[in-house]
């Protein structure tokens, strides 16, 4: 019977250069960003809308936010870009904070803002999402667009299934994610969801709540990361579960 490196070795000869060339381009994006947020504790990742104003009211709470988090000493995460992204940095930067910045190669919009202290520019979104969730200990979600909701409905889901570590997930603005409320209670009704998946995330105003959640969370050393070990954890839940 063939072991799996016999197996893994058979479909890398199968693969054209295209698809390797492809590959390394995919390990170098991942490389890249997993070497920059082993340079820093994790932080609080904000996402949001690159289209709004920085006079948006939106935006006002993100600049607030960012200055919030650099006075308690955690780093600002963000997808490095104009808008709420900006904003969060400008608050933070403004004080001395640190302000890291996953950038991504767009047609239009996407920039790097100067309110950052450290910035790299992906090529792909995939790799670019990982590095925004792994350099995180909260999340805060602001209002956006669709690259926002696909954003939020991803960290989410990893929860929900356990693919990576439950953290702290705000939803800012009620005015704006109180819609979603109603389709939240149609998913439960048509058992879509749980109802304890809706205590993944917490509808919010009140930019304390999300600082207070990441002074419990702490300042993990630069060496540490609340990712390492727990697909291990996982697995060994899963089989003490298949055993029992």
């Amino acid at each position: 019977m063939k072991d799996m490196r016999d197996i893994e070795q058979e479909l890398l000869k199968k693969l054209s250069i295209a698809d390797l060339e492809r590959a390394n381009a995919y390990a170098k994006d991942l490389g890249r960003g997993l070497q920059i947020i082993r340079s820093f504790p994790q932080g609080v990742t904000v996402f949001g809308s690159a289209r709004l104003p920085q006079d948006h009211r939106y935006c006002k709470m993100a600049f607030e936010l960012g200055h919030l988090l650099a006075e308690n000493g955690h780093a600002v995460i963000s997808g490095g870009g104009p808008g709420i992204m900006e904003a969060a940095s400008h608050g933070a930067y403004e004080i001395g904070g640190r302000t890291i910045g996953f950038n991504i190669t767009l047609m239009h919009e996407q920039f790097p803002n100067p309110y950052l202290t450290d910035c790299l520019t992906f090529e792909y979104f995939f790799a670019r999402k990982v590095m925004l969730a792994m350099a995180a200990k909260v999340f805060a979600f602001f209002p956006g667009g669709f690259g926002t909701m696909d954003e939020v409905w991803e960290i989410l889901l990893l929860m929900q299934e356990k693919k990576m570590p439950k953290m702290p997930v705000f939803l800012v603005g009620e005015d704006f994610w109180s819609g979603y409320e109603e389709m939240f209670q149609k998913m439960i009704m048509n058992r879509l969801i749980e109802p304890d998946d809706l205590r993944i995330f917490k509808i919010t105003d009140n930019l304390r709540d999300i600082v207070d959640a990441a002074n419990r969370m702490g300042h993990p050393k630069i060496s540490e990361n609340y990712y390492d070990g727990f697909r291990d954890g996982i697995k060994a839940e899963r089989d003490q579960s298949i055993q029992g």
